[in-house]
């Protein structure tokens, strides 16, 4: 009995806790390699990348021979024979000898095979960049929350204060309202931060493709500060960015398949030469003897038919045509493309420059006003301050504080999409 008793108790443990909610914890990396796993668009960009795979290897598949065989039995009547049965089979082949459009199409098809794997890395690193300025947004909500937790401890107990000294008449009535208004303003400021902590949280669960019903804590990243502020010069950066970012992979393949393209193309000037056999037999009137019948009608032929092209209302002309013109676009689109990637790898290190200036200025000016609120807390309590003056200092520390944060993960942001397109 007891056994038994042991045993119900640790059944009803285990499914009171199956039914409670749990929660992910996930680092950045955490997060990053979730995704590129389980994000829906990756999956669909992941198929496309099997489709052109296999579109590949079908074209291959187009130079060997096709077997196709042939089987029908019909009925007939007639007055000298009220009815009759005739039957014909037959085994059909043919083998592409030459044709110029097959290799063509190999070609191109290899080509956007390997392509649509660049494809994928460069939805990879618009996916990355997408988690990282959510997830970091997210942990510059929670890191304002806790000051404005410790804000709001400090507010509660100015409130209590100026309620006992307005009580002793030691300050005006006006003051004791300054307080409470500025007690109701830190818990709004609260309110919202944990808002737009939560949306960030949302978003992130949704490139996640996770229930935004889950419940998700994140951690804080493991890169520190300091190695985050040392930055390689701006040669090596572009350098770097230039040999890893998929984008000028891409427009380069574009190019080899615009060449391609010209070649199916000039393919229609070319004949095409095949070798065709065939087997055949069938019996006529009815299945009598039907086994010698198959035997005296057997057929068996075998021949090369060319197709030479002679005219064919210009079309093959406009097609090349056509086709070159789309090998020259490639080709500018090539160099747009590469003097874009430089252009923007020199604009984001340029903005690194920028927002490390902007965070190290307003980490000076946050500790500053941390300070100078901090003493005129004291002179407040010495009674040597108004209220007004407390309130001005402490709204001043707080835009330090809300411009530190936001400097703080903006150049984190910053300095982590510099490594994405580092290929880091």
């Amino acid at each position: 009995m007891k056994k038994i008793f042991l045993a119900l108790c640790l059944c009803g443990t285990f499914f009171a806790a199956a039914g409670q909610p749990t929660t992910l914890k996930m680092t950045l990396e955490q997060c990053i390699d979730y995704a590129l796993q389980h994000n829906y668009e990756r999956e669909a960009n992941a198929l496309n990348e099997s489709a052109t795979q296999d579109l590949y290897r079908q074209s291959k598949m187009e130079r060997l021979p096709d077997l196709s065989a042939e089987l029908g039995e019909s009925v007939g009547y007639s007055k000298a024979n009220s009815s009759a049965f005739n039957g014909s089979y037959g085994v059909n082949a043919s083998i592409p000898l030459y044709q110029g459009n097959i290799s063509g199409n190999i070609e191109k098809n290899k080509l956007l095979s390997e392509q649509s794997v660049y494809r994928t890395k460069q939805y990879d690193n618009e996916l990355t960049i997408q988690i990282l300025q959510a997830f970091l947004s997210a942990l510059g909500n929670e890191e304002l929350l806790k000051h404005q937790q410790s804000l709001l401890q400090a507010s509660e107990e100015q409130v209590k204060s100026g309620s006992e000294r307005f009580r002793l008449g030691a300050i005006l009535e006006s003051d004791y309202l300054l307080l409470q208004s500025q007690y109701a303003t830190d818990k709004n400021n609260i309110s919202e931060t944990a808002i737009q902590r939560d949306k960030s949280l949302l978003t992130l669960k949704i490139l996640l493709s996770i229930d935004p019903a889950q419940s998700l804590e994140i951690e804080y990243p493991d890169a520190d500060m300091v190695e985050l502020m040392v930055l390689p010069n701006e040669e090596t950066v572009l350098k770097s960015a230039l040999a890893t970012l998929p984008d000028l992979r891409i427009s380069r393949y574009n190019v080899d398949i615009a060449g391609a393209g010209v070649k199916i193309a000039k393919s229609g000037y070319t004949p095409t030469i095949s070798l065709n056999g065939n087997l055949g037999s069938g019996h006529l009137n009815d299945f009598a003897h039907w086994g010698t019948q198959l035997s005296d009608r057997f057929t068996a032929q075998a021949g090369v038919t060319v197709s030479i092209p002679i005219y064919d209302r210009n079309r093959t002309k406009s097609n090349v045509t056509q086709s070159k013109i789309s090998l020259e676009q490639a080709k500018l689109n090539e160099k747009q493309t590469e003097l874009a990637l430089r252009q923007t790898v020199s604009q984001e290190y340029l903005n690194v420059v920028l927002s490390h200036n902007s965070f190290e200025t307003s980490k000076i000016k946050k500790n500053a006003y941390s300070a100078s609120l901090n003493a005129y807390r004291k002179q407040y309590e010495a009674g040597s301050i108004t209220t007004v003056e407390l309130l001005q200092q402490q709204n001043n520390y707080i835009n330090a504080l809300n411009d530190y944060i936001q400097d703080k993960y903006g150049f984190m942001l910053k300095r982590k999409i510099l490594d994405v397109y580092m290929g880091k």
